[in-house]
Parts: structure tokens; sequence; C-alpha cells
């Protein structure tokens, strides 16, 4: 098994995310201050340089105020379509 940062499905993702953050005009460094984090952890996570295990994943998408299930599915759509 391949490691889940290599991947389609985790780089469909980090795109997903990157899109919510820029649709909320919010900068890599005002969302990483809503989650007390430095701003690199923004960055390295939307360049695909940093994988979140499901709790990050859940924080991430709570200080955006998006849907966690959503990228989910995103994830789901994507295996299902290799």
């Amino acid at each position: 098994m391949t490691s889940s940062i290599h991947t389609d499905e985790m780089n469909i993702l980090c795109h997903w995310l990157k899109q919510q953050r820029k649709m909320q005009q919010l900068t890599m460094r005002e969302l990483a201050s809503r989650m007390a984090k430095p701003h690199s952890y923004v960055q390295k996570v939307e360049q695909g340089e940093r994988r979140l295990d499901v709790v990050e994943y859940v924080w991430y998408c709570t200080a955006l105020s998006i849907d966690p299930q959503t990228g989910i599915h995103l994830i789901v759509d994507a295996m299902q379509s290799n």
C-alpha cells in the first residue's frame, strides 16, 4: 500500500481544502490562526507535504466551517472512478 500523502485521493482532498479557504477569502495565516497553528502548517497541507489524520482533518474543516463529509465523499468518488 502506498503512503496516503502521495495519492490522487490526497491531492484531491488538499486541493479541495485550499479551494474552500480561497472561496472564503482567507489567507493561510488567517486559517492557521483559527487553528492555533503556524502558517507553515496550512502551507504544507495545501502543498501535499503534510498528511492530516482524521482528527486534524475534522479540526481543519471546522476552522473553515465546512462539512468534513464532503471531502470524504470526494475521496470515495475518486477511488470508485479508478
